[in-house]
């Protein structure tokens, strides 16, 4: 079995997504498969991800959960990776950090870890509120663990349902202040952009959620 799953949704993402697909085959740790599903694609995104050595399955979903969904039925990783199509990890040690963690601590059903956004914003796993900030991108999520649990079909946010789903779960949990992903926030043209989500309304959301 391989070592993990790497999923990243896309939609018309040429202009963007290479920055993560070399973030991913730039890593010193081989053991993993990347799978882009794209959505409704109309531009090169596919030939991209698949000159990346990425598996692709084109979709129509106009949603990135079910999108997400997709990737999920295609994984044969122990354990699986989001990302989206704009983000990157942030150095080529971040899998094998990750492997080495993993064994470290047993091998949990979930290791959350810290992440970059705004350009320079450092936040740690936990948000003030104590909890773990409801996003799939900064977590390692064993795969045997997810089973038959599924993204929703909304536009935005699908991913705060599926922790919030996958929370209620019975599972082993390792909270890692370590910060492995870069979240590219409110690029121009992303969904949190047309959304409008401020970063102190985007603070607030994962405080109380």
């Amino acid at each position: 079995m391989l070592r993990f799953s790497i999923i990243i949704p896309a939609h018309n993402a040429e202009k963007h997504i290479q920055k993560a697909l070399d973030s991913v085959t730039q890593q010193t740790f081989k053991d993993y498969e990347l799978i882009v599903p794209c959505d409704a694609c109309t531009d090169n995104t596919k030939a991209l991800a698949e000159a990346s050595g990425a598996r692709t399955i084109e979709v129509c979903n106009h949603r990135d959960g079910l999108t997400r969904n997709a990737g999920l039925d295609m994984a044969k990783g122990e354990y699986v990776l989001f990302m989206d199509d704009d983000d990157w990890l942030l150095h080529e040690f971040v899998l094998a950090q990750i492997d080495k963690k993993l064994k470290q601590e047993g091998n949990p059903d979930l290791l959350c870890f810290s992440f970059i956004w705004k350009g320079v914003i450092y936040a740690e796993p936990l948000s003030n509120m104590g909890q773990l900030f409801p996003s799939v991108w900064n977590k390692c999520w064993r795969r045997e663990w997810i089973g038959e649990t599924r993204f929703t079909d909304i536009y935005s946010i699908s991913d705060s349902y599926f922790h919030k789903a996958m929370m209620a779960k019975p599972h082993s949990q390792v909270i890692w202040d370590m910060p492995m992903y870069y979240y590219n926030y409110l690029r121009k043209g992303s969904i949190s952009d047309e959304m409008g989500r401020t970063y102190e309304q985007t603070r607030r959301y994962w405080e109380t959620h």
